[in-house]
Order: structure tokens, then sequence, then C-alpha cells
């Protein structure tokens, strides 16, 4: 903000000097110097014997001849003086300034450039560089966990979308919070229930451990009945203990679909427009088969994210050297293929790649949570799709089968 106002300053200046510069070089020039034709014509007409005619004359206001006694040298006003007819002369003259009209049309020029050049300047203030200054607080105080604070309304045509984008994602960030925090309380609420209620049936059991340590049953009926209540309270034990297993591996992302649809085109013109430029750094071929443009039932942000995923995990753990996406129909469906070269994942392992938490054997050195193709076989599931993978021959290729509008 400082540094564009001293840029305003210094245009200001420079336009300013300008005036001055041009101003003081037309003052300096001072006439047309046409009053010299006119006595270089009368004494021509002198040198002819003629007798010198002032009224024809614009610019040379009188004649006189040198007497003898010099008085024609103490004339202080404009004059120029000449040798005619053996006579000096001196010639009068009121000269125009012959930059009079450029004068002024030089200065309106400037003044009409600095006028346009500071409207710019403004405009760009205004428009551009205070409506971004107001939003760099936004990407730190997000940083810092300040989500409550919503961004200022800009009509704005620059940053108007991404004023919106980045106001829709600190409202999806602050509704991920508040789920994260329910998640936590309930997953605290569980397992302290669960807690509570495992002790009872582990209290019995340590009882029954102690009394036949102890010896202290003989009967065999009695003893039968201990061993059966210990089966017992074992089996409560295990039904808590499945009951936490089912809590870790829930649908603990409470992921959002909304119904919609778009065509097969927009999504994989997407996703190449997204990776061209990054594919292309890193000299990895991407292929695109022919298809045949159709509408999909499906999120269109959710099926981006899907495909976007696909992507990610086929650069990650491919060899980088070629990626392909194809396109094909079955039944009412329309199923979209990205496959990667250098699979090293076991075909044993293939069935596991979808569950939560879960990191392949070919995963060791690469960064991730093991979510990532758990969140699109959810999100496939959300969308009425499905999502399959196989690996052959070196290719891993993961498939999304979306439904066909028409």
């Amino acid at each position: 903000m400082k540094s564009y106002r001293i840029l305003i300053a210094a245009v200001l200046l420079l336009f300013a000097g300008l005036f001055a510069v041009f101003n003081v070089q037309y003052a300096g020039g001072d006439d047309n110097r046409l009053y010299i034709v006119e006595a270089e014509r009368l004494c021509h007409a002198l040198e002819q014997g003629e007798e010198p005619d002032l009224s024809e004359c614009r610019y040379i206001t009188g004649m006189v001849s040198d007497d003898g006694s010099g008085s024609i040298y103490a004339y202080n006003g404009r004059c120029i003086f000449r040798y005619a007819a053996g006579r000096v002369y001196r010639f009068d003259y009121a000269a125009e300034k012959s930059g009079s009209s450029g004068r002024i049309a030089l200065n309106l020029a400037l003044g009409a450039g600095a006028l346009v050049t500071l409207t710019v300047l403004v405009y760009i203030y205004r428009q551009i560089i205070k409506p971004f200054n107001e939003m760099s607080e936004v990407p730190y105080q997000l940083s810092r966990g300040n989500l409550a604070m919503p961004l200022k309304e800009s009509r704005s045509r620059y940053f108007g979308r991404y004023i919106w984008g980045t106001d829709m994602l600190r409202e999806s960030i602050e509704e991920q919070h508040r789920r994260e925090l329910e998640l936590h309380r309930d997953k605290q609420t569980l397992l302290l229930s669960i807690s509570h209620d495992i002790k009872t049936p582990l209290s019995a059991i340590k009882l029954y451990a102690s009394a036949l340590s102890r010896g202290l049953y003989k009967d065999e009926a009695k003893l039968q009945e201990i061993y059966k209540g210990i089966a017992a309270k074992a089996g409560e034990i295990e039904n808590y203990t499945v009951q936490l297993m089912d809590s870790a591996g829930g649908d603990f992302l409470a992921l959002e679909v909304r119904p919609g649809e778009m065509y097969v085109s927009e999504l994989i013109g997407g996703i190449k427009e997204h990776y061209t430029d990054r594919l292309e750094r890193e000299h990895t071929e991407l292929e695109i088969g022919d298809f045949s443009d159709c509408l999909i039932s499906c999120d269109p942000a959710r099926a981006e994210e899907v495909m976007q995923n696909l992507m990610e995990n086929a650069l990650k753990y491919g060899d980088g050297k070629r990626i392909s996406i194809t396109a094909e129909d079955e039944e009412d469906c329309r199923l979209i293929t990205v496959t990667n070269t250098g699979c090293t994942l076991p075909d044993e392992e293939t069935p596991h790649i979808f569950d939560s938490f879960w990191r392949g054997s070919n995963s060791g050195g690469k960064p991730g949570s093991g979510l990532g193709l758990y969140i699109c076989r959810q999100l496939m599931s959300r969308m009425n799709g499905d999502i399959f993978a196989r690996c052959d021959g070196g290719k891993m290729s993961v498939t999304v089968v979306m439904r066909r509008i028409g």
C-alpha cells in the first residue's frame, strides 16, 4: 500500500516536471521570426529605390534610418538593425509567440495524460490492490484457526469469485471443525461408556480367577457354573470390543454429496487442464482415449475430487512414465478408468486398497494416510456409483462407475 502511494506520487511528480520543462522551453522560444522576412522585404525595396510601405507589414511597426547621431541605438523596444541603400535602418516590430497555440495544445495533452494516468492508478488501487490487501489477512486468520470472521462482500469483477470461494472454504473448514469436535465428543462418550461397562464383567472374571486359584470350590457342579460365568463375562467384553472396532471403522468422515449432473467431457477436461502442466514438468505422458460425450449423474465437485484422488495415486505409486484415462459404456453406466504404469502392489493386497487407514506394501517412504481410496469408495457409493481396481501386467487400473442420464 505504501509503495503504491509512492508510485502515484512519483507519477504526479513526473508529469509536473514535464509541465515545467515544456513551458520553460516555450517561454524561451520568443517569436515566429516572420518580422525578419518583412524587414528583408523592406530592405529590398530600399535597395530598389522604392518607398517602403509599412501598411502591408503585419509585424514591422516602425522604420527609422540612422541620421548620424546614434539615437536609433538608444531604443529599448523590440527591434532589429539592417544595412540597406548605404544607410543603417532600425526596424521596430511586435512579434507574436509562435508557440502560443502549440503551448496550449501541449499543456492540454499533458493534462489529459496526467488525468488518465491518475484515473487508471486510482482504479487499480480501488479495484485490485485495496480488495486484495483486505483479503490478505484471511489466509493468516484461517491458519490460526479463526473461522468466525466472514469475508466482506465485494463487487470487484477481479476477486468476486475468489472471495466467494475463500468464504466457502472458510465455512467448509468451520463445518469440518464442528464435526470433528462432535466426533471427538461422541468418541470420548463411547469410550467412557464402554470402559465403564467393561469394568463389571472384568471384575467378575477377576473374582472367579481368584477363587479358583485359592481352591475355594471343590464341587464339580459349582466349578462348571464358574467356568460358564467366566465364558459369559468374556463374551460381554468381546461384544464391547466389537462395538469399539465398529466405531473406529465406521463412517467417521461424514461426507456430504449433493445430487447433480455433468458431462463426461467436463469431468475429463477439467482433470486434463489441472494436471497437464504438472505432468509435463515431471515428464509423465498423459494419454486420454477417445470417448463419446454423455451426461452422468453425480455431484460435480465430488466427482472431480474422486478423479483427482485417482490421479494423485497414479502419480504417487506409479513409475511416472505414463498415465491414461479411458471411458467406455456398460449397460446404463459410464466407466472411467485411470491407469498408471509401474504397479508393484501384490495381487493379494488389491482387495484391501479401499479400506480405511490401509496402506499397501508399496507405500514405503511415501506420505499418506490410507484414506484416499476409502474416501473415493464412500463418495461413489453416495452418488449411486461404484469403484473397483485391478493390477495386471505391471499396470494399476482404477475404474469409477457412474450412472448415465438419458
